[in-house]
C-alpha cells in the first residue's frame, strides 16, 4: 500500500496539518522527512525499517552516511537529506558550547536557581544535573513541599540524574520564611543523599539553601567531606 491510497485523515502530512506534530509516531515523521519511498517500499515501510535496523529514531541520528546506505534502496540523496534533518533537529537542543551554564562555585549555582526560588511560598527543590565539565545538562523540581519543608526520597532525587546521565548533580531549595539557615532536617536529607550519590556513582556536589536575599552552601558551611 502506497501513501496516495491512504484516506487523506492518514496520511502523514494531513495529520500533521490537523493533529500537529506530537500526534504522529517517529516513523510518520520520518515519512514525511523523507518525502517518498524507493519500489516496491512505501516511505512508511522505508521509515519503520530505518528504525528497526538502527534500534531507534536515537540511534538513527547517530548514524553516519556510510550507515544510512547500507538500507537497501536508500540513495545518497535520501541519506544526505535526512543527515541533514537529524542533525539540525539535535542542534536545536545542544547550544553551542558558548551558551552553556556552567556550575564551578556555589555562587554559579545560586545566581542560576534564585530567581526560580527566592520569592516562593513553600519549599522547592531543584536540582542542578551537570556533565563532567560541570556544565548544566538541565534543571529539574524534584519536588514541591509545604509552607515549611518539602519531603524527598533519593530515588526522586537520582531519577532524572540517571535518566539524563548526569556525572554530578547539585542540589538547591528553599525557605519561605527568608531565613537560609539549614535545619536539622537539611543536614540530615543532604547527608542521606550524599551517600546515595556515592553508591549512584553520581555525587551530589553542593546543597544549597536558598532565603530571601542570601543562601547558604551546605558544603561550604563543612558537611560535605572530601575524597
Amino acid at each position: 500500500m502506497t501513501i496516495k491510497s491512504l484516506p487523506d485523515h492518514d496520511r502523514p502530512r494531513e495529520r500533521l496539518k490537523q493533529l500537529g506534530a506530537d500526534a504522529l509516531s517517529s516513523s510518520e515523521l520520518l515519512a514525511i522527512i523523507l518525502g517518498s519511498g524507493i519500489r516496491g517500499c512505501s516511505v512508511l515501510d522505508l521509515s519503520n525499517e530505518l528504525l528497526s535496523h538502527f534500534g531507534g529514531l536515537k540511534n538513527l541520528a547517530d548514524a553516519t552516511i556510510e550507515e544510512l546506505l547500507q538500507i537497501k534502496g536508500l540513495g545518497h540523496a535520501k541519506a544526505i537529506q535526512l543527515k541533514a534533518a537529524l542533525s539540525f533537529g539535535k542542534r536545536a537542543y545542544s547550544p553551542g558550547h558558548r551558551n552553556r551554564y556552567r556550575v564551578q562555585t556555589p555562587e554559579h549555582a545560586y545566581h542560576y536557581v534564585k530567581d526560580a526560588l527566592s520569592q516562593e511560598s513553600k519549599e522547592i527543590l531543584i536540582s542542578l544535573l551537570l556533565d563532567t565539565k560541570g556544565y548544566v545538562i538541565t534543571k529539574k523540581i524534584v519536588s514541591v513541599g509545604t509552607l515549611t519543608h518539602t519531603l524527598v526520597h533519593p530515588r526522586e532525587v537520582f531519577f532524572d540524574a540517571v535518566r539524563h546521565k548526569a556525572a554530578s548533580m547539585v542540589l538547591a531549595h528553599n525557605h519561605p520564611s527568608g531565613d537560609p539557615t539549614p535545619s536539622q532536617q537539611d543536614i540530615e536529607m543532604t547527608e542521606q543523599l550524599i551517600k546515595a550519590g556515592q553508591l549512584m556513582g553520581i555525587p551530589l556536589q553542593d546543597h544549597l539553601i536558598i532565603g530571601s536575599r542570601s543562601f547558604v552552601s551546605l558544603r561550604e558551611v563543612g558537611l560535605f567531606q572530601e575524597n
